[in-house]
């Protein structure tokens, strides 16, 4: 994570730019003085810079909710700031120089909004679920120039060495994502995808709610599948295999290959490492052999006017509203020039969304974008406009 690390934060005036990076507004946490968030704006991407005290100094980072896909336009906006600001800068991991060649170069790099507004049409669409290396994503591309794949992964390394790849082989068929591929999942048209890759997911075994594969995961896949399309599970744990098993045996109709230390064409780093070691490597292929439903989602994102006022919008904090599939949690409170900004997580349960929420002059808008258009995250966007409401 590129950050500084200062001896005192300065604030500055906002709004202003500096070095083509706009410095939006402030804002200040309601109940922790030793939080602040700063927003900024920098090519096409919007998000907030971080800044957190520490003793005896202050750290300056990207906020992991909103931090953009171009890890080159946070790096510009934490020097833009620093510079601006004349702050000491103690310590530093951020580089100097410009951005490498081929990422400057790269387009497969696509923000969730790009598949939200339009998703793209192909003759067939793969997708894999965290590419780690991008060996198997990569390969699969070359090989297949026809089919659309698309790539999700959180990792920026990961992500940046993918892109590089894309460049230098001018890879004209592959999109990349950072983001979460439950909900990604979620606004994939139906019978569109002829495979879901889920190669070596996290297995995740003390918070196995944060799995990759689970129901919600697994109804999705057989809704954006075309007949005969597979999602195909490559895992060298165990446990997680059996809790895959389960998972889809326990489908009143499925059909299933298991296969064990299955030779593939194309493997990453760490199999190679696994099968020096001798692990097992598991295969699960579950095969969709039915049509879905046209995904329809109805609904806005529009908010009536706020009543509350801002004192019992900060008194907002820390609550937790649940209603029948899914919830609303409260998780910070900020104060800003005229208004307040609420950090919230909504959704489902499984597969929540963070975001922000500014309230100014009794409206409401979610920053810097809208959540993801979904069945729960409508329907939570309902009952948060109720809250608002009283």
């Amino acid at each position: 994570m590129p950050h500084l690390h200062i001896e005192e934060f300065k604030e500055i005036d906002f709004p202003q730019t500096h070095k083509e990076v706009s410095f939006n507004f402030i804002a200040n946490n309601a109940k922790h003085s030793d939080e602040i968030l700063i927003s900024v704006s920098v090519e096409e991407d919007d998000f907030f810079l971080l800044v957190k005290a520490e003793e005896n100094k202050n750290l300056l980072k990207t906020d992991k909710l909103t931090r953009p896909p171009s890890i080159h336009n946070v790096h510009k906006a934490l020097l833009a700031y620093s510079e601006l600001a004349k702050l000491n800068v103690i310590s530093s991991n951020v580089p100097q120089k410009q951005k490498n060649m081929h990422l400057e170069k790269a387009t497969a790099l696509k923000h969730i909004s790009y598949f939200a507004d339009n998703f793209p049409d192909a003759k067939e669409i793969r997708i894999e679920v965290g590419f780690g290396s991008g060996r198997h994503l990569i390969h699969q591309a070359t090989e297949n120039p026809d089919i659309l794949f698309i790539g999700i992964e959180i990792h920026r390394p990961s992500i940046e060495q993918v892109l590089k790849q894309v460049s230098i082989q001018n890879i004209q068929n592959l999109f990349v994502l950072d983001y979460d591929a439950r909900l990604f999942m979620e606004l994939v048209p139906s019978n569109v995808v002829g495979k879901v890759y889920v190669h070596f997911p996290v297995p995740w075994d003390k918070k196995p709610h944060r799995r990759v594969i689970s129901t919600s995961f697994i109804e999705e896949a057989r809704r954006v599948l075309k007949i005969d399309g597979r999602l195909e599970l490559r895992t060298d744990s165990e446990n997680y295999y059996a809790y895959s098993y389960e998972t889809f045996i326990n489908f009143q109709k499925t059909i299933l290959h298991i296969n064990k230390n299955r030779e593939i064409a194309i493997s990453s780093k760490y199999e190679d490492r696994w099968k020096k070691m001798e692990k097992n490597i598991y295969d699960v292929t579950m095969i969709n052999e039915e049509e879905s439903d046209k995904l329809s989602l109805d609904g806005s994102f529009e908010f009536c006017k706020v009543v509350l006022k801002d004192e019992e919008l900060i008194e907002l904090h820390g609550q937790t509203n649940r209603f029948d599939g899914g919830f609303i949690h409260f998780e910070r409170v900020y104060k800003l020039k005229n208004g307040v900004m609420l950090r919230i997580s909504l959704g489902s349960f499984d597969r929540p969304e963070h975001l922000y929420v500014i309230i100014s002059d009794n409206a409401a808008t979610y920053y810097p974008t809208l959540p993801l258009k979904s069945k729960s995250n409508l329907l939570a966007h309902k009952y948060l406009d109720e809250v608002f409401n009283g």
